[in-house]
């Protein structure tokens, strides 16, 4: 148990964390009528679970099925990623058994809606790396699938609300995380071709990927601006759009971009955050 739980950390990477529990609070805190809604026990027992076990279920069956490229890839040499090592297969199996345990017994006590819209982000958990779909090897299926990063926001909301969300933010959301996933896997181009995995990078180019990641960042700019009413804080969303736009002028920006995007989403997921729950007090 000791040597378990720093490895079930490792796998989880915590700088992602916030992408799927930051998800779940802002989505909650859309929902939500009134701020006291933030006291429910259900909303403490779903924070904890989106922070935690929900990433070691993605990153976990990543790793699990991702060995031969990972061998290739060399964001995998440092600290801030894990890689699966020589015996370290099956207590990452046993870890995996217990967070699909844990989510089962989580379905037990939900509604027919939130059940279906939870089960849907185990869906693409899993079979984003798992065979047989394994969407991360289909181009533009690879970045769809990661719907599963808005579903968190879609179940918080119906948590809170009782209703699903309106569509501009689904759409809002599903723009964000598609160029998310694009952006991050441009700097795998390489080992991925030499794994033999086709991502929307290594099917349509670098340069197009970034142009892509482009129109994605404007569309949710776009919808962040327009939606807040011309919000000045709302024009802060136009650094999403400016990171692809820099690289495609400096290629040799593009790692220091990568690692700078999570702190840009903690960042401005906790500012949203705080705005929407001030609007509710």
């Amino acid at each position: 148990m000791c040597r378990a739980l720093p490895f079930a950390f490792r796998v989880s990477r915590f700088r992602f964390w916030i992408y799927t529990a930051g998800t779940y609070v802002v989505g909650y805190a859309l929902g939500m009528g009134s701020w006291t809604e933030f006291l429910r026990p259900e909303y403490a027992i779903y924070l904890a679970y989106f922070f935690f076990p929900a990433n070691l279920f993605i990153y976990g069956i990543n790793d699990y099925w991702d060995e031969r490229t990972d061998a290739l890839n060399p964001k995998k040499d440092g600290a801030k990623e894990h890689r699966l090592g020589t015996g370290e297969r099956s207590i990452l199996s046993r870890l995996l058994w217990a967070v699909a345990f844990l989510s089962l017994a989580l379905m037990a006590f939900q509604s027919w809606e939130l059940r279906a819209i939870f089960l849907g982000f185990l869906f693409l958990s899993y079979f984003y790396s798992a065979p047989p779909l394994r969407f991360k090897g289909v181009p533009f299926l690879d970045f769809a699938s990661n719907m599963l990063y808005v579903m968190p926001g879609i179940f918080g909301y119906y948590l809170a609300a009782g209703a699903l969300p309106p569509l501009p933010l689904v759409i809002g959301g599903f723009a964000h995380i598609s160029a998310m996933h694009i952006f991050s896997a441009v700097p795998d181009v390489g080992c991925d071709r030499a794994a033999g995995i086709k991502t929307t990078p290594v099917y349509v180019g670098e340069r197009a990927a970034l142009v892509i990641c482009l129109a994605f960042w404007s569309l949710l700019s776009y919808l962040v601006i327009t939606l807040s009413g011309l919000h000045p804080l709302s024009y802060l969303s136009l650094i999403y759009p400016a990171l692809p736009l820099i690289v495609l002028f400096k290629r040799g920006l593009m790692e220091r971009a990568y690692w700078t995007l999570p702190y840009i989403n903690w960042a401005l997921g906790g500012l949203l955050f705080v705005m929407v729950t001030l609007s509710k007090v």
